[in-house]
Parts: structure tokens; C-alpha cells; sequence
């Protein structure tokens, strides 16, 4: 059951840091608010290289703003650039010292870089100066998920529900991590309990139906899967599913 799962998409989710203001080196008042939401509303419409444009251009005009120094990392990494956001933000962390949420984004980015080390590292660093941030714990799961290191990482996303508990995101990784570590019921009620929740993801849905059809249940599998595929999509999904269904009951 774990190789057949090991093999499978099953996605984990890294939630967004927010943008936050800094210093002023010249920019006008003006034209900076309409930057600022240009660049929020091309990250909003997935517009990942007119958000890097806009998040540029603020920066270079605030090297100093945290913030933006995240939104333009954030997008990088969105894009695909995870070397390049790390980089980034190195650089950023080197000029102006530690801070809590850079180090959430640098951990962010090097994960997308496929640096599950330096990742658990530089959130290990994060986790000690702010204990209570719940995205911290659960981003520091996915890395340790990525290097193996199951146990470890179902306690990170247990302290993170115990932070905010009921978060869609946190559960979506638990359950996977559960089942990816041969827990599958144990996962399967995880992803449910995440399934339920207003703020579930299509994501979290389309995962907890990968789980349903590896424990033979195909035909409930398929119901949840159709909720956010459209036709075409849904027949090739189902042919999926049905296949991972009938190898689960043999």
C-alpha cells in the first residue's frame, strides 16, 4: 500500500505569507498604493510574472521592506523560481538580520528548491523565535515529510491544529502524511474531517478521493472527484480511480 501511494500526486499545501509595509526611500505615495495592489491582484488572477514585475519594482524602490522582499520571493516561487526566491531571500536576511517571517519564506522557498535540509533548518530557527505561529510547525512538516521523517512531521502538524485547530491546510498534510506512512484509515479520517470544512480546498477534496479509491471504494472515490473537475476531466479521473479501487480489493 505505502509504494502505491509513494507514487501517487498527492499534494501537501504551503500557505501564503501576507505582504506587510516599510521604510520609504522615495517612492511616491501616489503610485505606490496602486503598485502594491497591482501586484496583489496579478498574484490573486495567478499572474505569477506580473506579480514579480510589480513586486520588483517596489523593492528595488524599498530594499529594506520585509514585506516585499516575501511578495517578491513568494512569487518567485510560485513561478517555479524557488533557487531564485531563496536567494532572494538570503540576501534580504543578510542585510537587515533574522526575522521570523522572512525565515518562513526562505524555508518556503528552499523546500521548492528541493533543499529539504536547509528548509527544516532555517524553520527550526523560525520555530524558536515565534513557537506560536502555526504555519511555521505545519510548513516544517511538509519538510520533514519530504526527508521520510513521518513521526516527526504528524507531531509539527499536531502542534500546529493545536495552535489553530480545524485548519483545512494543516489537516490536508496530516492525512496525507498518515497515509503515506501506511496509516490509511487513519488518514482517510483526517482528510474527511478536512473535506468538511468551509474553507477546503479542491485540493484537499481531489486528495481524499485518492485515499478513498486506495481503500477500495471507488465509487465514493469518484463522487468526490467529479465536485471539481469538469466532464472531460472527471472521465479520465475516473478511469484513475476506478483502476487504484480494484487493485486495493485484490
Amino acid at each position: 500500500m505505502t509504494s502505491r501511494l509513494a507514487a501517487l500526486p498527492l499534494a501537501l499545501m504551503l500557505a501564503a505569507c501576507s505582504v506587510t509595509g516599510g521604510g520609504d526611500n522615495g517612492l511616491s505615495s501616489a503610485v505606490e498604493p496602486s503598485l502594491r495592489a497591482s501586484a496583489l491582484a496579478a498574484e490573486a488572477g495567478r499572474d505569477y510574472r506580473g506579480a514579480i514585475q510589480h513586486f520588483s519594482t517596489l523593492y528595488q524602490r524599498r530594499p529594506d521592506d520585509t514585506g516585499l522582499a516575501i511578495g517578491l520571493a513568494r512569487n518567485l516561487r510560485y513561478s517555479g523560481q524557488g533557487q531564485a526566491a531563496a536567494d532572494l531571500m538570503q540576501a534580504h536576511l543578510a542585510r537587515l538580520g533574522r526575522d521570523a517571517e522572512a525565515l518562513l519564506e526562505l524555508g518556503k522557498d528552499y523546500l521548492a528548491a528541493d533543499r529539504a535540509a536547509l528548509c527544516v533548518k532555517v524553520l527550526e530557527e523560525a520555530r524558536t523565535m515565534t513557537p506560536g505561529n502555526w504555519e511555521v510547525h505545519s510548513t516544517l512538516g511538509v519538510a520533514l515529510d519530504s526527508q521520510g521523517r513521518a513521526a516527526e512531521a504528524q507531531a509539527a502538524y499536531a502542534r500546529a491544529l493545536e495552535i489553530t485547530p480545524d485548519n483545512a491546510a494543516v489537516l490536508n498534510n496530516l492525512g496525507l502524511s498518515q497515509a503515506l506512512s501506511g496509516q490509511l484509515d487513519a488518514g482517510l479520517a483526517t482528510l474527511v474531517r478536512a473535506a468538511d470544512l468551509p474553507a477546503a480546498t479542491a485540493q484537499v477534496r481531489q486528495n481524499l478521493a485518492l485515499l478513498l479509491a486506495l481503500k477500495g471504494e471507488g465509487a465514493e472515490a469518484e463522487r468526490m472527484a467529479r465536485r471539481d473537475l469538469s466532464p472531460e476531466q472527471a472521465k479520465v479521473n475516473a478511469d484513475t480511480l476506478r483502476a487504484l479501487a480494484a487493485s486495493a480489493r485484490r
